[in-house]
């Protein structure tokens, strides 16, 4: 079992979902040990090893591609030795669970170090932290100060397996294509490494989903209550929202799941766990809806009234979240928000539980895909169109070329449409439809 206090990955969702089980940075005795799916690595602490840490409050430009841009970082702490050098480092929103929610930089300084835990995991190493709101502090390490340096990484999205079949078969498409773009020749030399390329990036997708659902099911955490949200029926109480949309209460983590498949851990042990669990009434005194704060009463999440308990079956709901609370040993308490500000008055995780639309709905609910996005997904379309059509203009010279290269086009152009049909046809014949009205149930599951 982790020791706390361990950090734990900002939400994930797809393959990214076992970074929240397994991704953790704790210490272990002497050591500051970084556990991923991938690796486990080991540094250690005090003489000879990480002596001091700096916190570079300063934002990270963001980062440009295609499609929109990815953003840049919160901030990064820094792990030196005695002499200042650094011997590892990590960007600080990867391990804050709701950063995906959060707008960039809406948390930072003490408060960020605080929610994150990185705060209590330093002092429990016995590591001085720093913070500096300045990138030319000489206290931050640049040049050759940072030669050498681990990141600290939570692990990425996608396995390494899947970027080098995927970087492979690209570079090896991109090359043929223009071969014969720019010569005219449709030798089998040419078009059958294009169109084999053009079919191995779709069936690896495949596989990739494949191996993330068995995966995903090794994974088996102790959960005390499964809370599922109770809408009042109307618009957005859809059968993808009571399906999908849950609240677990595990040994050591609160975890709340959306529709879009993402889940975010919130720590319920150790110095930064949560500590409060709040009901919003507005001044006529009805519920709008529920806190989940942590140390210091720092807001970590909502839970809106109406979408989670404004059904018939919501105030049982809210009685299960109750015991299951005060069983991880939150306190509960009651409070009116001040003045005429809405609620939540800063932005928070949870505030906007329903997907705006069904068509957004079903966007953000696909499979996860690489950082180029549509853009991946158009190029290999693409790469299996011209695999039909150079199969179907080549010469006979090699009869048994052609139809190969227009199997492997159609396989590959199958081997994408299928699930994109499947997700769409799904989501508008079933999941994006209202749901049934609530049945006069408990919608929560206890565990045995």
């Amino acid at each position: 079992m982790t020791p706390e206090p361990a950090l734990r990955p900002a939400a994930g969702r797809g393959p990214g979902l076992e970074r929240c089980h397994t991704s953790r940075l704790y210490l272990d005795g002497t050591e500051l040990v970084l556990r991923t799916r991938r690796r486990s690595l080991r540094l250690p602490v005090g003489p000879g090893g990480i002596t001091r840490a700096v916190f570079v409050d300063v934002p990270g430009a963001d980062r440009e591609r295609m499609g929109p841009p990815v953003t840049g970082s919160w901030g990064e702490v820094q792990l030196q030795d005695r002499n200042g050098a650094l011997l590892a480092w990590f960007d600080i929103e990867d391990w804050l669970p709701e950063a995906p929610a959060l707008p960039k930089r809406s948390v930072r300084g003490e408060q960020l170090l605080g929610r994150t835990g990185v705060s209590a995991l330093l002092t429990a190493a016995g590591v001085p932290l720093h913070v500096v709101r300045d990138a030319d502090d000489p206290r931050v390490a640049r040049g050759d100060r940072r030669r050498g340096a681990v990141r600290l990484g939570r692990g990425g999205d996608l396995p390494a397996w899947y970027w080098a079949t995927r970087l492979v078969a690209g570079g090896v498409w991109f090359v043929a294509f223009t071969v014969v773009v720019f010569s005219g020749s449709l030798s089998p030399w040419l078009v059958l490494p294009a169109a084999v390329a053009a079919f191995v990036a779709p069936a690896a997708r495949l596989a990739l989903r494949l191996g993330t659902r068995m995966r995903l099911r090794r994974y088996d955490p102790v959960v005390r209550e499964r809370v599922r949200p109770a809408p009042a029926d109307g618009p957005g109480a859809t059968v993808r929202f009571r399906r999908d949309t849950e609240l677990r209460v595990q040994d050591r983590d609160l975890v709340l799941r959306y529709a879009d498949g993402r889940e975010y851990w919130l720590p319920l042990t150790g110095p930064h766990a949560l500590t409060t669990l709040v009901r919003v009434r507005n001044r006529a005194g009805a519920p709008v809806g529920v806190e989940l704060r942590g140390p210091g009463e720092e807001l970590r999440a909502v839970l809106p009234w109406g979408p989670w308990f404004g059904g018939t079956a919501g105030a049982e709901g809210w009685a299960w979240l109750r015991a299951a609370a005060g069983a991880a040993g939150l306190r509960e308490t009651e409070r009116e928000p001040s003045g005429k500000a809405a609620w939540p008055k800063h932005p928070a995780l949870g505030a906007d539980p329903l997907p705006a639309s069904p068509r957004a709905a079903r966007r953000v609910s696909r499979f996860s895909g690489t950082p180029a996005g549509v853009s991946s997904t158009a190029v290999m379309a693409l790469a299996s169109y011209f695999s039909i059509a150079w199969g179907m203009r080549m010469p006979d010279t090699h009869p048994a070329t052609a139809p190969a290269v227009i199997v492997l086009g159609a396989l590959g152009a199958v081997l994408q449409a299928v699930p994109y049909l499947a997700h769409q046809l799904h989501s508008r014949l079933r999941l994006d439809r209202p749901a049934d009205p609530a049945p006069d149930r408990p919608l929560t599951e206890q565990a045995a």
